[in-house]
C-alpha cells in the first residue's frame, strides 16, 4: 500500500522519497516500479530527511502501535520547526491524540489521516481523513487533495477534507471501517439466505449481485461480491469462494468502535455483532463438532414463489434486498450517532455531511448511498439520527414487511442473520416512546438502591423505594 501511494503522489508531479528499514526493498522498488520517475531512494532516515524540501513532510505507513512511536522518535531530533509528520496507518485515535500534543510540543506540526481504499486506492485515489494540528492543513491540502478519489458530475470533489483536531480523522477511519464490517456482515448473511436458504447457484447468485448494482444498493462491497461468484479455481475449475474455508479475520478497528461506543454509551449493535459473527466463525473445529449433536430446524429451506420466466425466486430476493438497504440505513444511522457523541466528548466539531463526502469515492464502503445521507446533513447539520431524515424515514417505512418477512423466514429455517436481527431490534427499540427498562432500574433498585426516576416527576429527580416491605407476600409454600 506504502508502494503504491507514494507512485499516486508521483504521477500528480509531485517528487518524493522514500525509505524502508529493510533497504533492499528500497532499491528493488528504485529499480523496478519507480524506474525513470521523478523518485529519490534512501537508506537511512536521515538521508530521507536530508532530501526533503522545507516544510519537509514525512508520512509513515507502518504498522500501529511501539513502531510509530519509534520512528517518531527517530525523526524529531533531525527535523525543524514547521516539519509535518503524518501518520496513514490504520492507528488507534487515543495515540494520534497523545502524539499530536507531542510532537507539537516540539515545534512541529502532526497529521493522522485515515487512508481507504486498500492498494488499488492507495494507487488509483483514496479516501482520506485528515486531523491532527490545524496548521499543517494548509501545507497538506493540495497533495491530499490531488492524491485522493473524486467525485461529482465532473469528477472534480476530492474525497479529502479535513476532519478535525488532533485523533478526529483516525477516529472517522475507525468508524468507517466499523460500518464496513457491518456491511460485509450483512451481504454474508443475505449470500447465507440465497445459496442455503434458497438453493441458489453461485452462477445465479451472480445475476442477482450484478442486478443490485444497478440501483439503490450500488456499491464497492456489492460489486467485488458480484465478481467473487464469477471466479473459478485454477486447480479444480469450480468457483473459488467454495474452497474459501469459513473462518473470517480481523485486524482490530471494528473491535475498537464497539469497545469505545460502550465507553460513551451508544449503541452501535451491528459493528458489535459483525465483530462477534467473525469471533464464531473462527471457531471452526468447535462449530464442526457442534453441527454433529446440535440439532434445529427440520425445514431447510426457504419457501418462496418461483417466477418460470427466471427460474429466480424473484418475490424474496427482492425482500432480501430491501432488508439489506434497511439494514444499512441503520448500520450508518449508528456509526453517525456514535461519531457525533465521540465529537462531544472530545471537541471536534466534525462536519458529517463533509464526512459522508469523504466516502463518496476511494474507500471500501463507497456507494451512492452515502449521497442521500451527505444531502440529510446538509439540510440539517444538527440531525440527531439519520433515521429521522425525511428520505430514511419513508425507506425506513417501506422496508418494514420485507424487513420482517426476511428474519421471520431465516429464523424458521435456521440461518443466522445476527446483523439483519440486531438491525430491526434498533429500529424498533428506537421508534418506541417506551421500552421496558423501568423495569429493569425497579430490579436495580430494588437489589441495590441504585434509585430510578419517575413518570410523574421532573427529569433529575431521583428516588428510591423500600421494595421488600412494600412487596405483596408471597404464599407459605413458594
Amino acid at each position: 500500500m506504502g508502494e503504491n501511494l507514494a507512485l499516486n503522489v508521483e504521477s500528480r508531479g509531485y517528487k518524493v522519497a522514500v525509505f524502508n528499514r529493510t533497504t533492499s526493498k528500497v532499491d528493488d522498488f528504485i529499480s523496478g516500479r519507480a524506474a525513470g520517475r521523478n523518485f529519490v531512494g534512501c537508506h537511512s532516515v536521515e538521508d530521507l530527511v536530508k532530501s526533503l524540501s522545507r516544510p519537509r513532510k514525512v508520512m509513515m505507513l507502518v504498522k500501529a502501535g511501539p513502531a510509530v512511536d519509534a520512528l517518531i522518535d527517530q525523526l524529531i531530533p533531525l527535523l525543524e520547526e514547521g516539519d509535518i509528520i503524518i501518520d496513514g496507518g490504520n492507528t488507534h485515535y487515543a495515540d494520534t491524540e497523545r502524539r499530536t500534543k507531542e510532537v507539537e510540543d516540539k515545534g512541529l506540526l502532526y497529521v493522522g489521516t485515515g487512508v481507504s481504499g486498500g492498494e488499488e486506492g492507495a494507487l488509483k485515489g483514496p479516501s482520506l481523513m485528515p486531523g491532527g494540528s490545524p496548521a499543517a492543513w494548509k501545507h497538506v491540502k493540495k497533495l491530499f487533495q490531488d492524491i485522493a478519489a473524486k467525485v461529482g458530475r465532473n469528477n472534480n470533489i476530492p474525497c479529502c477534507e479535513w476532519v478535525g483536531p488532533r485523533g478526529a480523522g483516525h477516529y472517522v477511519k475507525m468508524v468507517h471501517n466499523g460500518i464496513e464490517y457491518g456491511d460485509m456482515q450483512l451481504i454474508c448473511e443475505e449470500y447465507d439466505l440465497l445459496k442455503d436458504g434458497l438453493g441458489l447457484t453461485n452462477d445465479q447468485i451472480y445475476d442477482v449481485f450484478a442486478s443490485w448494482n444497478e440501483k439503490e444498493l450500488q456499491s464497492y462491497l456489492i460489486e467485488i461480491t458480484r465478481d467473487i461468484f464469477s471466479v473459478k479455481d485454477e486447480e479444480t475449475g469450480e468457483h473459488l469462494v467454495d474452497k474459501v474455508l469459513d473462518t473470517a479475520g480481523a485486524k482490530g478497528t471494528g473491535k475498537w468502535m464497539s469497545q469505545l461506543a460502550l465507553d460513551l454509551g451508544v449503541p452501535s449493535t451491528l459493528v458489535t455483532e459483525a465483530v462477534f459473527a467473525r469471533a464464531l466463525s473462527a471457531r471452526k473445529e468447535e462449530r464442526v463438532r457442534a453441527s454433529e449433536v446440535l440439532s434445529g430446524p427440520k425445514q431447510q429451506k426457504i419457501k418462496a414463489k418461483i417466477y418460470e420466466a427466471s427460474g429466480l425466486p424473484d418475490s424474496f430476493i427482492s425482500r432480501v434486498r430491501t432488508a439489506l438497504y434497511a439494514s444499512k440505513i441503520v448500520s450508518y444511522a449508528q456509526g453517525f450517532v456514535q461519531m457525533r457523541e465521540a465529537s462531544k466528548e472530545h471537541d471536534w466539531d466534525l462536519n458529517y455531511g463533509d464526512i459522508a463526502l469523504l466516502w463518496r469515492g476511494g474507500c471500501i464502503i463507497r456507494a451512492v448511498f452515502l449521497d442521500k445521507i451527505k444531502s440529510a446533513y446538509k439540510k440539517d447539520p444538527e440531525l440527531e439520527n439519520l433515521m429521522l431524515a425525511p428520505y430514511f424515514q419513508r425507506a425506513l417505512k417501506r422496508s418494514q414487511t420485507a424487513w420482517r418477512a426476511v428474519i421471520q423466514q431465516a429464523a424458521k429455517v435456521g440461518i443466522p442473520c445476527p446483523a439483519f436481527m440486531t438491525a430491526l431490534a434498533y429500529d424498533d427499540g428506537y421508534r418506541r416512546a417506551s421500552l421496558p427498562a423501568n423495569l429493569l432500574q425497579a430490579q436495580r433498585d430494588y437489589f441495590g438502591a441504585h434509585t430510578f426516576e419517575r413518570t410523574d416527576k421532573p427529569r433529575g429527580e431521583f428516588f428510591h423505594a423500600e421494595w421488600l416491605p412494600l412487596r405483596k407476600e408471597p404464599p407459605a409454600d413458594s
